[in-house]
């Protein structure tokens, strides 16, 4: 259990991290948006790690306005849904756009 808790910290840092220089760069969006947006990525990510079912190095996860995208490849039908499920259930996920695709 402790294990996820500095998955998730490590995630956390990484994703806020390499946002440092693109904060700028996105028009009409405030720090504490791109924050969030970051914050829900880091938590999908750790979340699809959580799942013993899925390959999580397998998906991206990239979150706009807290809309969720997953995409990558997966390899069961079971695993899309799966994913999707998994997004949902993280705070602060408005809605999750699921563009997986079978191998």
């Amino acid at each position: 259990m402790q294990h996820l808790g500095s998955t998730t910290a490590l995630l956390a840092c990484l994703v806020l991290g390499s946002l440092a220089g693109c904060a700028s760069t996105a028009p009409g969006r405030g720090v504490a948006e791109i924050v969030d947006d970051a914050a829900i990525t880091a938590g999908v990510k750790a979340a699809l790690v959580g799942d013993p079912e899925l390959k999580a190095s397998e998906i991206n996860v990239e979150t706009y306005q807290g809309v969720v995208q997953l995409s990558g490849f997966v390899s069961s039908a079971e695993s899309v849904a799966t994913a999707a499920t998994v997004a949902r259930t993280v705070k602060g996920v408005k809605s999750v756009r699921n563009d997986l695709r079978l191998k």
